[in-house]
């Protein structure tokens, strides 16, 4: 692990950490994503219930998102079940809590939204609410910076605080501001350091708890 960057509390609970991951890391985390975008579940635009289709692109491990439910199985692609979430992300998941708050708390993340943001992506102001659990949720970015909006927990609109999320930042939020409205409206093309191993564009790592269990046979 790299020199932990100055801790910033953004909010009670949401806690920034700047250059958290090393350029090691990072690379190894974008080859392990370009892994998991090639399927079993393929990388894709996730369509909206009202027919809109998000900017972003989006793989999802240990459990399939999509509006507004997880399942084992991508339905909504190829219905086909997703990539096993992998036990060294738990350990990611962990020492990201140690970095953020001081310790984990047996924390077990069991799925990751991995989104790819090219530089017209944005993703407009939304919750987190479709888990079962109110664990927190650890977000890592690698490749361009972004402006990441981070709201308040009752309104789409202000208060919120606009942040600079550079490649390696981690940002955690649990807590008070488990539930805080967030987005990204702008992404900044051509700030990536292509040693990381993303030459353009953003990709984000978003671990959560989901609380769920598969149905009995």
């Amino acid at each position: 692990m790299s020199m932990l960057g100055s801790r910033v509390e953004i909010a009670p609970g949401a806690v920034h950490v700047p250059g958290w991951l090393s350029v090691e890391e990072q690379r190894r985390l974008v080859a392990a994503c370009r892994a998991w975008a090639a399927g079993p579940v393929p990388i894709r635009h996730t369509v909206l219930p009202r027919g809109g289709v998000m900017s972003v692109q989006t793989v999802c491990i240990g459990w399939h998102w999509q509006p507004y439910q997880y399942t084992r199985t991508a339905d909504d692609v190829n219905g086909v079940r997703v990539a096993e979430f992998p036990g060294w992300m738990v350990q990611v998941g962990r020492r990201a809590l140690v970095a953020a708050y001081g310790g984990h708390d047996g924390y077990t993340p069991d799925t990751a939204l991995i989104n790819f943001y090219d530089g017209a992506a944005k993703l407009g102001m939304h919750q987190d609410k479709d888990e079962k659990s109110d664990a927190p949720v650890v977000s890592l970015s690698i490749g361009d910076t972004c402006t990441f909006r981070f709201g308040n927990t009752h309104t789409r609109t202000k208060p919120y605080t606009d942040i600079q999320l550079a490649s390696g930042d981690l940002f955690v939020f649990g807590g008070a501001s488990r539930y805080a409205y967030h987005g990204v409206p702008k992404v900044h093309p051509g700030t990536a350091d292509p040693a990381a191993g993303l030459a353009g564009g953003r990709l984000n790592i978003t671990m959560r708890v989901t609380g769920l269990a598969d149905a009995p046979l």
